[in-house]
């Protein structure tokens, strides 16, 4: 496979201003500076703020970036800048090859022309012949399930259509370069995955930017991770489970209020790993496996009667995977008032590499649900490999001879 250097960033940076009127005022001001040769200033002015700010990265054929951060972290204006529809302010971006782009929704696509006619068009921008696109058009309409709505106006087409036009063309017209930012998250789950399929093969060939806030996905694709914040290029490095590691532990996570009712309230819900507590407010990390305690303390204002509790563990994006519903199997109660204590071991937890988090119910048979708190404590798990699903299983392997 030929690995050269399709993608290479040397010190890009770029600036926003904050208010409109003196952002049309300072662009004034640059036109004018380029005009007479006069370079602009690396100092920020009035309102201006670095939205990218001295990132560097070569990319090669057969590699995929995947580029991780919080919103505002400035990833779509660093592809924005690759893919030329800003310019930089400072630095220089070399870039080899047909580049496909699915930015934004819509980008590129003409709204009062068909599906048909943006085929035509889009593949004119990358560079292709009419006879070159005339060989891939049917490839083109099957992969992306518009058959029907091929002479419908785009500015009719939902957002999913959009996106599947959008990819089929980007893919299917082979591009060298790819830039994906996050327009998978829209469409459908079956099309989402024929797209991933449709990567895998398009990798060995081309180099890749995709950026998504679903980790898991970043993580079965990319072979390199850049983690950005604020603009600055936190970490790059080609050890992906050690960048997705670093994302989760530098991330920010504000949880729930504990909800309470007239009836009952929670108090308190604590990990123990290896002996030592855990509150809300700590960073717990356990590795692939290890074991965890949960500690519950619930406060009850009246007398109930055979209470229950539930457990349920939730990903990053907020799925419920995985429950523990088997609290009355190993404690009957007929009746209890007052804070009472409660606590459970699971032996060992198979979570793939990621940021988890609790959620707990609390009924009986008399009043219902008395209280259900969402993300009450939050824990990481680090492993060698990072899934692209929460469970991660270690059955026995053996080789069976024929």
């Amino acid at each position: 496979m030929n690995t050269d250097t399709l993608i290479k960033v040397e010190s890009i940076s770029k600036k926003f201003c904050r208010s409109l009127k003196r952002s049309l005022w300072y662009g004034v001001q640059d036109i004018g500076s380029e005009l007479i040769g006069r370079s602009r200033g690396s100092e920020l002015r009035q309102d201006e703020f670095w939205a990218v700010k001295d990132v560097n990265f070569e990319l090669r054929r057969g590699e995929c970036l995947g580029l991780i951060g919080h919103n505002g972290a400035g990833k779509s204006t660093l592809l924005k800048m690759l893919n030329g529809l800003i310019k930089p302010d400072q630095g220089s971006i070399t870039m080899k090859g047909r580049v496909g782009a699915l930015i934004e929704l819509g980008t590129g696509f003409n709204p009062i022309l068909t599906g048909r006619e943006n085929i035509y068009n889009n593949g004119a921008v990358l560079g292709f012949t009419k006879k070159e696109i005339d060989q891939k058009f049917d490839a083109i309409v099957e992969f992306s399930e518009i058959g029907d709505f091929l002479d419908t106006p785009v500015q009719n087409y939902s957002s999913g259509m959009k996106v599947r036009l959008g990819f089929a063309v980007a893919a299917q017209m082979e591009p060298d370069i790819l830039l994906i930012d996050e327009v998978l998250a829209v469409g459908d789950m079956s099309f989402v995955l024929k797209c991933y399929n449709l990567i895998d093969k398009l990798l060995q060939k081309s180099a890749m930017i995709l950026v998504s806030h679903n980790v898991p996905q970043i993580a079965r694709t990319a072979t390199h991770i850049m983690f950005m914040d604020k603009g600055i290029n936190l970490l790059h490095t080609s050890d992906v489970p050690l960048g997705i590691s670093e994302y989760y532990k530098r991330q920010t996570v504000k949880t729930s209020d504990y909800a309470g009712s007239e009836e009952a309230e929670l108090l308190d819900l604590r990990l123990v790993h290896k002996g030592v507590n855990y509150r809300k407010e700590d960073e717990l990390m356990i590795e692939y496996g290890d074991g965890l305690q949960i500690e519950i303390d619930i406060l009850c204002k009246e007398k109930v009667h055979e209470p229950y509790i539930y457990l349920a563990f939730y990903d990053r994006l907020q799925r419920g995977f995985a429950e523990v519903m088997n609290f009355q199997d190993y404690i009957r109660i007929p009746e209890i008032m007052g804070k009472v204590s409660f606590s459970l071991s699971i032996n060992s937890l198979p979570f793939s590499q990621g940021r988890y988090s609790l959620a707990i119910g609390f009924s009986d048979k008399t009043h219902g649900i008395m209280f259900r708190s969402q993300s009450v404590i939050y824990f990481t798990v680090h492993g060698k490999t990072h899934g692209w699903t929460p469970i991660q299983l270690s059955p026995e392997w053996k080789l069976k001879e024929n």
